[in-house]
């Protein structure tokens, strides 16, 4: 059903080369952790998006590598996706603390399937860290776009439609 999201149904995830690429191989990954860093540099305070999301990672990570399970987990992702669209689309309408709590769900979401997917590989620390290194350069990947379309509010929100778009597509499984 969520064909885009091949990241979390098995292959290899054995060090630090898994852990680098996987986020870079899924499309909800990329649309989530490039949104927030196109979030950040909208925001008052821009390092506060992406420590937001790496905090609420680092938390879903520990909860899957404790085994807490997180039923729906995979459409949690896909809604998380949509949502960032939609924080992208409200912009500065939406008050600091909405934009960063939604951030920090959609942290928890990537991070539970990759904590849940962690005690499998070889390394699981060398692959955890690959993976939050990953998830850090695609924000400031995301930081750049950001900075060309911050102050144009139809592109932001253009680019949004796109996001949000494309999460329901992966909510519905079209892509």
């Amino acid at each position: 059903m969520f064909a885009a999201l091949l990241g979390h149904v098995g292959g290899g995830i054995n060090g630090l080369w898994d852990g680098l690429t996987h986020p870079v191989l899924g499309l909800d990954h990329v649309l989530a952790m490039v949104t927030v860093g196109v979030l950040a540099m909208t925001m008052a305070r821009p390092l506060a998006a992406p420590a937001t999301f790496l905090a609420g990672m680092i938390v879903g990570g520990a909860l899957g590598l404790a085994g807490a399970p997180a039923p729906g987990g995979e459409t949690a992702i896909a809604l998380s996706v949509a949502a960032l669209g939609v924080v992208l689309i409200v912009g500065r309408r939406l008050p600091a603390a909405w934009a960063l709590g939604l951030i920090g769900v959609a942290g928890l979401a990537h991070g539970h399937a990759h904590g849940t997917e962690a005690p499998t590989a070889a390394h699981p620390v060398v692959y955890i860290a690959g993976f939050v290194v990953a998830t850090a350069a695609l924000h400031v990947v995301g930081a750049g776009v950001g900075t060309t379309v911050r102050d144009h509010t139809p592109a932001r929100a253009s680019l949004g439609a796109v996001v949000l778009g494309a999460g329901v597509g992966l909510v519905v499984g079209v892509i």
